[in-house]
Order: C-alpha cells, then sequence, then structure tokens
C-alpha cells in the first residue's frame, strides 16, 4: 500500500527530530562513563556510613530516554527500610563533602542535594529501598521501581517514540511536572507511549480526550473508572502502575492539558517540524513595545520585587498563590482582570503582571439590593437613605431595590501599593513573600520599559504575554 503525502511528511519530520533529539555515541558514552564513575566514587565515601547503602542513577538517564543536551542526573540514595529519616542529614553531609563546591541544599518531601559537577546538574536524592509501593514512606521512594517498570516495558522503538513525545511536549512549552510548568513528566510521558505503542497513536489518543480522561495501562481499576474519577478528581488521571493509588497527571493543569489536546489536532491535521522546535522569541524593541503598550486599549499593570534563594517549586508555588490572590482583589474591587501572568528568574526578580480594562474606573457604582419584598429590605433601604452610604438612592426597579454608591478605590496601581505596604498581609499573598513584597515597585504601562530593556529573558516574557496565544 503507497503512503499518502501526509504520512510521508510525518515520516520526515519524525525523523528529522529522532536525528536532533536523540544523544549520540559520544554523548551517550561520556554521560553513562561520568554517571557511572559518580555512583562508584560516592559508594566508596559511603562505606563509612556501616550500613547497606546502594547508589544508583535512576530517571531518564537510566532508561536511555533522555534527550541530546540535557544534562540532568538523578543519583539515587538508598538506604534500608528499617532507618529512619534521622539518618537523611549524615548522607547529605557526606555527598556535600563528596561534591566539595557549587552544590545546595533543597527540599521535597525531604532534603536532598543539587549540584553542578562537570557541567551536568545532578540531585542526589536519598531514599528508602522499598520493593513495593504501599512500603514507600514518601513519593520519592517510588521513583526506582518507575525506573524498573519502565526499563522492563521498552524496545529501542520506545524509545524512540518516548523520545519524539518528550520533545513534542517541550517544544509547544508544557514539558516538566514542576510547579512552574504545571505540565508532564518524563515519566508520564514514557508512560504514554507504552500504553498507545508509538508518537502518533498517542497523539491521536490525546486528540480526543476530555477532561477526566483516565488511562490505567494496567487495569488495576479494571471496570472501575468512575472510581478512580472520583478518587483522584483532576484533569487528566493515569494510574501509576506501580501504585494504583497515585495519579502520575495530578501535575498536570486544566489549562497544560487543554494545550496538549489542542497542540495534538492542529499536528494531525497539518504536521510541522515547529512543534518541536518552536521559533525563539525575539523580543520587541523597545520603541515597538512602547508603541504597542500605547495601542492595546487596556492598561498592564506590573508588580516588581526582590527574588530570593528559595527551592523553585516553592518560589512558583507562592509567586502563583500571590498573583491569584492579588487578581482576586482587583476583582472584587471592580477592576476586570482580563489576563494576568508571572515571571522570575529565580534569582534576583520576581514580576507578576496584570492587564486591566482600565487602570481608572469611574468613582460610582451601581449597587443591586433585595428583593423590594424581602425581609432584608427594610435594613437595606435603612442603611442607604440615611447619612452618605448612596450618592442616590434607593430605589425599587426591576423588583430590587438599587442605589448608586461611592467606590473605595478608582485606581488599581494606588489600590495594589497600599495593600502591598504591610506585606500583602490580610490580602492573601503567601506568607513567604511578605517581606520581599513589601518593597514590591508597581509600574503601569511603558514605566516597565527601564526592566524591559535590561533584562532579555524578561523582554521575551513579556513579548509572548502581548502575543497572547501558546506557542
Amino acid at each position: 500500500m503507497r503512503r499518502n503525502d501526509g504520512e510521508s511528511a510525518v515520516e520526515e519530520i519524525c525523523g528529522e527530530v529522532l536525528r536532533k533529539v536523540t544523544p549520540s555515541g559520544k554523548e551517550r558514552e561520556e554521560t553513562i562513563n561520568f554517571s557511572e564513575n559518580l555512583v562508584e566514587n560516592l559508594t566508596e565515601k559511603l562505606k563509612g556510613l556501616d550500613m547497606m547503602v546502594d547508589v544508583s542513577v535512576q530517571g531518564s538517564i537510566a532508561k536511555d530516554t533522555w534527550l541530546s543536551g540535557e544534562k540532568d542526573i538523578d543519583v539515587f540514595i538508598l538506604l534500608p527500610k528499617t532507618s529512619t529519616r534521622e539518618i537523611f542529614p549524615k548522607v547529605l553531609d557526606v555527598v556535600k563533602s563528596f561534591v566539595g563546591e557549587r552544590w545546595r541544599e533543597a527540599y521535597a518531601e525531604h532534603p536532598y542535594i543539587e549540584a553542578e559537577i562537570e557541567g551536568y546538574k545532578v540531585d542526589f536524592v536519598p531514599c528508602f529501598r522499598v520493593e513495593r509501593a504501599e512500603e514507600a514512606a514518601s513519593s520519592v521512594d517510588r521513583t526506582p521501581l518507575h525506573t524498573s517498570y519502565v526499563k522492563t516495558h521498552l524496545d529501542q522503538k520506545a524509545k524512540d517514540e518516548i523520545r519524539l513525545f518528550k520533545q513534542f511536549t517541550r517544544g509547544i512549552g508544557i514539558y516538566g511536572a514542576e510547579v512552574k510548568v504545571e505540565g508532564l513528566s518524563g515519566y508520564l510521558c514514557e508512560l504514554l507511549i507504552l500504553h498507545h505503542r508509538s508518537f502518533l497513536k498517542t497523539l491521536q489518543g490525546i486528540a480526543s480526550w476530555r477532561f477526566g480522561q483516565v488511562v490505567d495501562i494496567e487495569n488495576l481499576y479494571d471496570e472501575r473508572i468512575d472510581e478512580a474519577r472520583l478518587m483522584f478528581n483532576a484533569p487528566l488521571i493515569v494510574v501509576d502502575p506501580v501504585d494504583a493509588k497515585r495519579n502520575v497527571a495530578a501535575a498536570v493543569s486544566r489549562d497544560r492539558l487543554g494545550e496538549l489536546i489542542m497542540a495534538a489536532r492542529l499536528f494531525l491535521a497539518k504536521p510541522e517540524i515547529s512543534f518541536f522546535f518552536p521559533e525563539e522569541t525575539t523580543p520587541l524593541p523597545a520603541d515597538v513595545l512602547e508603541e504597542r503598550l500605547s495601542g492595546l486599549g487596556f492598561d498592564l499593570i506590573f508588580i516588581v520585587f526582590k527574588g530570593g534563594e528559595k527551592v523553585p517549586d516553592v518560589l512558583w508555588g507562592q509567586l502563583y498563590k500571590t498573583s491569584r490572590a492579588l487578581k482576586r482583589l482587583l476583582t472584587q474591587n471592580d477592576f476586570q482582570v482580563f489576563k494576568s501572568a508571572v515571571w522570575s528568574d529565580e534569582k534576583e526578580v520576581n514580576t507578576l503582571v496584570f492587564g486591566l480594562e482600565s487602570r481608572i474606573i469611574p468613582p460610582s457604582k451601581r449597587h443591586l439590593g433585595p428583593p423590594v419584598d424581602s425581609k432584608e429590605a427594610t435594613s437595606f433601604v435603612e442603611k442607604y437613605a440615611e447619612g452618605c452610604a448612596a450618592v442616590i438612592g434607593p430605589w425599587a426597579e426591576g423588583g430590587r431595590w438599587v442605589v448608586v454608591v461611592r467606590r473605595r478605590h478608582v485606581d488599581a496601581a494606588s489600590l495594589l501599593r497600599e495593600s502591598l505596604r504591610n506585606g500583602g498581609r490580610g490580602v492573601g499573598v503567601a506568607d513567604g513573600l511578605t517581606e520581599e513584597i513589601r518593597e514590591a515597585e508597581v509600574y503601569v504601562n511603558r514605566e516597565i520599559l527601564d526592566l524591559y530593556s535590561s533584562n532579555r529573558e524578561f523582554a521575551r516574557f513579556l513579548t509572548d504575554f502581548l502575543r497572547g496565544r501558546p506557542r
């Protein structure tokens, strides 16, 4: 049977992508040799703990599903499950002395060490050695089980298909389960390929998904899919094949899932390599940005404050929580928020952006009261008929009492400055940001030009924000 032009185009695109994302023989050899030496040398160092300690590489390096150019290595230190977490600091002290410099202690469910060694970013993660997921004290303990499961189901074709799908999700900007991204983890990408057997079949399956989709590779819920939906209550549910009580897709937000579904549909309709390798955003020149801001027809407000040394997942969680709280504050005070976003370099600068229908709103507004015949009507009328509570009214209209009242805040920038002066306490700013945000600067429209001109990464972000669509 002859292939049609569409199939040939897809094959050509996938072939080109694979040539770019598959590690070369030299890269694979260097990475594996580095990893093996790391494990061997750290194992020797840990012998002083006088207990059975296994050091192993986990994640995509162990499964040979990593993408060319990736320099992330996960080194797990497996401890006897009879131990307690009190042993972790001792283990990490050994790791620190082993690494020497350029490390920092981070924290997920428990502490671990991030280090830069010979150009690689290495995470040293202590965990307990378990045989079954039920024995796990934390999600970290399950990772070796994940690695083992995937490796037993892999062949070379599956590795190629996984690399294609990982690069696809990376190209559309949703690769990674970290809080910043809220997208697909590498393990989730691997499971979806193992389930559908190929990259194209995976996209075909995704194209028909709706919120609440359940993928149960090992049929752990068999005919009880509704039970899984009720138990996990998530936009996407992918039952962990090694742990029926875990949703591998728990980190995937509704927005990222919606973008994935649409990208799958669009690629299947018109396959292009740009899905895998989109053009890098070129920031608008400052004068063009200024002209663009003037012609938007709505206002942008920026809250800019200093960064701090925080674990990225912690920082982004705090930034998103604060952004939601301030959006709620603006909405409660009658400012219509078109769009909001968060940007951070994770070191020195954090920025919250709000696109408002208008920064300034009228000083008065119509306020709808209770039905004219309700018990609450009397207190409403008495409240607004006396004193200065109302500009005009109350009067009966359409079966309800109505008044016109003065707004407390008519300038969104002033509202935000006032609310942040005490660190945002009382309006929902994340506790971990109250000190930094107390010193925040609030900018409107073109007032952001100095930061835009001096920070190229922020300029990329704002250019994408003004474009207003997924990659």
